[in-house]
């Protein structure tokens, strides 16, 4: 499989060193100092860039009939657009704001948690997640996808990371040196506390998992998670 980074820091870095070891080829390496020549080589490509330049990256793929996974997180307000955009070209189009086989598995624990949570209002529900200080948005992906399944589950309308008021769920937010992600979900009333956490150890399952996500799209048409790669249901 022929693939094109879209974004080769960190993670663009391990990407295509996972990538090669499971015999692939890599026909772009995409930075702010070259342009997309030889995307048109690519059978997919995988974006792990940043927020400004995801949907210049996301479109161009789209336009072109290349598959696209992307991991960049802090442009979702612009996620719809893509979505439309992917239908109206007949392409494939996945986002994952993680891609770790952890991270998802702990979505579905906590959208699970959520619905049965729902029911005691004596549990007042918040938030923390941790990353490295070189992340660029704040809160994390990750985050707002637990954020909003927690939502979807309760009288809360949205999430703050700071000032929260009573209706939303408040994210403690922590930047520290060289944490590649932790992320934490706690239930806390006067007599107990009830709390579920993802630590990941390295970037090294976030990669694998964005490759594996880029070989399973391939040869498909539509819009995609993780959930469908990891076949986890709806």
């Amino acid at each position: 499989m022929k693939i094109a980074l879209l974004g080769y820091g960190k993670m663009g870095q391990i990407i295509e060193r996972i990538a090669l070891e499971r015999g692939h080829k890599i026909v772009l390496r995409k930075t702010s100092s070259n342009t997309f020549e030889g995307l048109d080589l690519a059978d997919v490509s995988i974006d792990f860039s940043i927020p400004n330049v995801a949907v210049e990256n996301i479109s161009t793929c789209i336009n072109k009939g290349i598959p696209v996974v992307s991991g960049t997180t802090g442009w979702l307000e612009n996620y719809h657009e893509m979505v439309r955009l992917c239908e109206e070209k007949n392409a494939a189009f996945l986002y994952g704001s993680n891609f770790s086989l952890g991270v998802n598995l702990f979505f579905e624990l906590n959208d699970y948690l959520a619905k049965m949570m729902s029911k005691f209002s004596e549990y007042k529900v918040s938030m923390e997640e941790i990353h490295h200080t070189h992340k660029l948005d704040k809160p994390s992906g990750t985050a707002i996808s637990l954020a909003n399944a927690i939502i979807n589950h309760s009288d809360k309308n949205n999430w703050a990371i700071e000032n929260p008021k009573e209706d939303d769920v408040f994210i403690d937010v922590k930047r520290i040196d060289e944490v590649p992600g932790t992320h934490s979900v706690i239930y806390n009333s006067a007599v107990d506390l009830i709390e579920i956490k993802h630590v990941a150890h390295n970037r090294e399952g976030f990669a694998l998992g964005a490759v594996i996500a880029a070989e399973w799209i391939v040869g498909k048409k539509g819009v995609y998670s993780m959930k469908d790669v990891l076949d986890l249901g709806k």
